[in-house]
């Protein structure tokens, strides 16, 4: 059988959605390097005005959260993300793109590109094996469409939440979510704190601000800064060269806090830690679960972020620091209690799928050379 030729649409809304495309493409090639696997933004195909719109939700988000999150919440329970007519006209390029493509496998990471692929399937009788691979730990119901013929999702709620929303059992995978491989590689705690000049006896605070801006890490610096026992603290601070100033200067004078800006084993970082401070999207929870880190979230969007808060609570694998001020007593509290912190990394180790990219790949091309 001649191998598949594949296309992976995904959009740069954030990283979660591109660092699932990246891991299923990799899984994939991995397991039959002769496949052609392309990558592409869905929304550059798209229509300039449609782009503007879809890219509109930055401006609630930053200026008035509460409104987004009301917004998000209705796109959350209905059926569309959006008026069929609307998402007809502004894609009409992308679905140029994609027959000209010919792709025998179609994998959606963002719930916006899986109803588009689902439309074509259904509008232009699209012969190709549709998957939808969501990139956090929520799933919104516009992701369930009757055209998508699989779904590697992560196991327990997302299950769950897709059955009720009509989708077969047989067509959801419980594999997880895909990750960077580099996940599965076993990795040694005090080796991996030796090498990357960690401390070996103190215990290492990880914050992630990621690139958006948002957070408030002269507040973080200033909780830290309360912590009486010692601790050591890493900031990785993404590609916002601003943001990495900005956290260099208020971390000045403390010579156990670093600042990293964009680095490319943030895996060895979340193994090495003791907690990991963050905002809790959907891709971040994903990782420190699969790292076995407790994970503590702070200022949580409206929306699929406090979704996510109150899964890291049920799951017992975090905790949601509701005020930043809360934020130096949760860490000494957890750092003065090691069972506690043992009891939440176990956890953490118990929903870990490692190897959801391969294995959702290896799913991929079966049901695809069965036709099923």
């Amino acid at each position: 059988m001649t191998a598949p030729r594949i296309l992976i649409l995904t959009i740069p809304h954030g990283a979660a959605h591109e660092r699932v495309a990246r891991a299923l493409r990799a899984a994939l090639l991995e397991l039959q390097p002769e496949l052609m696997v392309e990558i592409a933004n869905a929304l550059a195909h798209c229509a300039r005005w449609f782009r503007a719109y879809y890219n509109s939700y930055e401006i609630p988000l930053k200026y008035w959260p509460e409104l987004w999150g009301w917004i998000e919440g209705k796109q959350h329970s209905h059926a569309s993300t959006g008026p069929a007519w609307l998402h007809r006209r502004g894609t009409r390029g992308l679905f140029r793109f994609i027959e000209r493509f010919r792709p025998d496998i179609v994998i959606a990471t963002e719930v916006g590109t899986c109803e588009w692929a689902a439309m074509y399937k259904r509008e232009r009788r699209g012969g190709f094996f549709l998957v939808g691979a969501t990139a956090g730990v929520d799933v919104d119901r516009p992701w369930a469409q009757p055209e998508v013929d699989l779904y590697p999702i992560m196991p327990g709620d997302l299950e769950s939440h897709l059955e009720a929303a009509g989708i077969p059992r047989q067509k959801i995978l419980p594999s997880g979510v895909p990750i960077d491989p580099a996940f599965g590689s076993v990795l040694d705690y005090a080796e991996v704190r030796a090498r990357l000049g960690v401390e070996p006896n103190c215990p290492l605070i990880l914050v992630m601000l990621g690139g958006g801006g948002h957070g408030r890490p002269r507040e973080i610096v200033k909780e830290l800064g309360r912590i009486s026992q010692p601790i050591q603290a890493v900031f990785i601070t993404g590609r916002n060269r601003r943001r990495e100033e900005e956290v260099r200067h208020l971390a000045e004078g403390r010579p156990r806090f670093r600042v990293l800006g964009w680095v490319e084993n943030v895996h060895e970082w979340l193994i090495a830690a003791d907690l990991l401070i963050s905002k809790p999207g959907g891709m971040t929870v994903t990782e420190a679960i699969n790292s076995g880190v407790p994970l503590l979230a702070l200022n949580p969007f409206p929306g699929a972020e406090r979704r996510a808060c109150k899964l890291i609570e049920k799951w017992q694998v975090g905790m949601w620091v509701r005020r930043t001020a809360d934020l130096g007593p949760a860490v000494t509290r957890l750092l003065e209690n090691p069972r506690e912190l043992e009891r939440l990394r176990a956890n953490a180790r118990s929903l870990a799928r490692p190897h959801a990219a391969r294995d959702a790949a290896q799913a991929i091309l079966e049901r695809w050379e069965s036709g099923s």
